[in-house]
């Protein structure tokens, strides 16, 4: 498998995972001009934009350790861009979480950044 198809098998995944949570999946993979995001979802009130990582090894770090500082800006361009495109209001709540998978274990981060 490529990476492409690897990647899009976990984000399905964490879709599933997510669901079985009570979040309610609302787009995959979203793209703009400021880059990607990879679900958005409604969960107890908050549009959740929602990055998934996986390592199959810790040898380069944490899958959750990948979501650094210019990662999460970039990200947080995207749900700008997101609210914007979809006419919602700037005061939308939103929340930012991080499903992460390492090793084949998955972890949900909730609020694991803010805008």
């Amino acid at each position: 498998m490529n990476k492409r198809m690897v990647g899009s098998a976990y984000e399905a995944r964490a879709a599933a995972h997510l669901e079985s949570l009570g979040y309610r999946i609302v787009c995959q993979n979203y793209r703009s001009r400021a880059g990607e995001i990879d679900l958005v979802a409604r969960h107890q009130g908050y549009l959740v934009f929602v990055e998934v990582k996986y390592r199959s090894d810790r040898s380069s770090g944490s899958a959750a350790e990948a979501v650094d500082f210019k990662k999460q800006q970039r990200i947080i361009r995207v749900a700008r861009w997101y609210l914007m495109e979809h006419h919602l209001p700037e005061e939308t709540p939103v929340r930012f979480d991080v499903v992460a998978f390492d090793e084949n274990q998955v972890c949900v981060i909730p609020d694991a950044f803010w805008a």
